[in-house]
């Protein structure tokens, strides 16, 4: 287990319980003070024993993230490292991970360096809240639901459309998972970091018909309508990381079905092209 500092949430919350991947992680709090001159040293004191993350459960997960060499795998709580060390083994990906007990790091580093992999991942002492996830094309976690539900808008803001989040035992607040998978009565939990679409936006055909589509979202759920017309019918909206497609559906006229890609504030599709012109949407 390992330590976490307090990041003004609440002591109890600063004192709480994390799990990493390679195993569970409690806050620790430092040791007891020395009674000599010399400054105390502030040796882990763990709540809990570190508990490793079985290796099925671990290839389990890099498989349902469907790992690359191309990825970039970050481990928020990485134990021994062994989720790096195997997506590094099996897959070329690269990766980092982070651990606040410098003992985990300390045998992560070790564990990479025996399966020759220390050139692909590396591992650092960091407090988990505090690492920028931006660059991870695939994050993995073993964290209590309270420490995933905090974590949430922070996955939703930095990390790409696309990126693949895979949590072993718990999921993510109120976030649905796109698949779920049980390996010897684990859980795992998958997800893909969807684009941010929330809000109204003018779609503009290439036969010149221009429509203002209102969308609601919640995390890959959308829904919708057409602004100031009556009787049209958003059906089959999907949002997949940056894909989105939908229809519109009117009574007495062919159905008319769009598919596109979301870069920031456009949509580009076959057929037409879409600028979001509010952030939100008129409820």
């Amino acid at each position: 287990m390992s330590t976490l500092k307090t990041i003004g949430i609440s002591t109890a919350i600063s004192r709480r319980a994390l799990l990493s991947l390679g195993g569970a992680v409690l806050l620790s709090t430092p040791g007891p003070a020395q009674t000599n001159d010399k400054p105390a040293e502030k040796e882990p004191n763990l709540d809990a024993p570190y508990v490793p993350t079985p290796q099925d459960v671990v290839d389990r997960m890099l498989e349902l993230a469907k790992i690359t060499g191309d990825d970039f795998v970050m481990d928020l709580g990485c134990g021994d490292g062994r989720i790096l060390v195997t997506a590094a083994q099996k897959f070329g990906a690269r990766g980092f991970g982070v651990d606040i007990d410098p003992k985990r790091i300390v045998e992560a580093k070790a564990n990479a360096a025996a399966a020759g992999v220390s050139d692909k991942v590396d591992f650092g002492i960091e407090d988990l809240f505090h690492t920028p996830i931006g660059k991870a094309s695939v994050l993995a976690l073993y964290l209590f639901p309270h420490i995933n539900e905090l974590l949430a808008p922070r996955m939703l803001k930095e990390m790409k459309p696309g990126s693949r989040i895979v949590s072993h035992g718990f999921g993510i607040g109120k976030w649905r998972p796109d698949k779920e998978d049980m390996v010897a009565m684990r859980h795992i939990y998958f997800y893909v970091v969807p684009a941010n679409v929330e809000g109204s936006w003018r779609i503009k055909e290439d036969g010149g018909l221009i429509y203002t589509l209102a969308l609601i979202q919640s995390f890959q759920r959308i829904t919708g309508y057409l602004e100031g017309v009556d009787g049209v019918r958003l059906r089959n909206a999907r949002l997949a990381g940056a894909e989105i497609a939908f229809a519109l559906e009117t009574p007495n006229a062919p159905r008319k079905d769009f598919s596109g890609i979301v870069d920031g504030e456009t949509i580009s599709g076959k057929g037409f092209t879409a600028t979001r012109v509010s952030k939100f949407a008129p409820r």
